[in-house]
């Protein structure tokens, strides 16, 4: 009992980090809007400015005169990961066409790709796939963007990313995999979904626990119901 108390326990503290890795970076600044690029500094800096604003007429105008897609903000940012985590796949589009690097990361190794899972921003995420955005990277709290998309539950994020070829049973840190995650914040539909491409319910994490023995520590009863019928 105590061992598996414990990994519940730390599959919940876990799950604070699951945003913690993407959100404590997400807050953006007017100062970070500093650009790092060998050009007109003013220009880049005012691309960064303007997707964040979700001005996508500005960002056309500024690419248009000049300004670099890949300046980046002091955490690293790049315009196209700041567009990401906006969610606006209009924007996404701009920078895309306009040369973006759809696999640039931040400082803390957070992709676009990431942050649009995170956000459970489909249209994005599946432009982002549409324009050779990678599936394995982690970032620097090891986890890729299927474990942010099922931990936060957006069960059309999760179908995206395993059409991209993604193995719906691999492990990331812990041996926890992407269902249970799913299972363990409670995400019925993310775990339907997940069980529908093949999701095996008879792994086990680092600590001897299944997807379902998770989902009842957790008390997520709906979740643990429909995994004890898939035994």
């Amino acid at each position: 009992m105590g061992r598996r108390r414990g990994a519940a326990t730390r599959l919940g503290a876990a799950g604070g980090l699951l945003g913690a890795g993407l959100m404590a970076l997400a807050c953006l600044g007017s100062a970070d809007a500093l650009a790092q690029a060998a050009t007109d500094p003013n220009l880049n800096a005012q691309l960064l400015v303007g997707t964040r604003d979700n001005d996508v007429a500005r960002v056309q105008r500024l690419l248009a005169q000049g300004a670099v897609t890949e300046s980046r903000n002091r955490v690293g940012k790049t315009a196209l990961l700041i567009a990401a985590e906006k969610g606006n796949p209009e924007l996404v589009g701009v920078l895309l066409q306009a040369g973006a690097n759809v696999n640039a990361a931040s400082l803390s190794q957070v992709t676009p790709l990431m942050a649009a899972s995170y956000n459970g921003a489909t249209a994005v995420v599946r432009r982002l796939l549409a324009a050779g955005a990678r599936t394995d990277p982690l970032d620097r709290m090891h986890k890729p963007a299927i474990v942010y998309a099922a931990g936060e539950g957006h069960a059309d994020v999760v179908d995206a990313l395993l059409g991209a070829g993604i193995d719906v049973n691999r492990a990331y840190e812990h041996q926890l995999t992407a269902l249970m995650w799913a299972a363990g914040q409670g995400h019925v539909d993310a775990v339907r979904r997940l069980l529908a491409h093949g999701a095996r319910v008879d792994l086990h994490d680092d600590r001897g626990l299944t997807a379902l023995d998770i989902a009842r520590q957790t008390h997520h009863e709906d979740v643990a119901t429909l995994l004890a019928a898939t035994h």
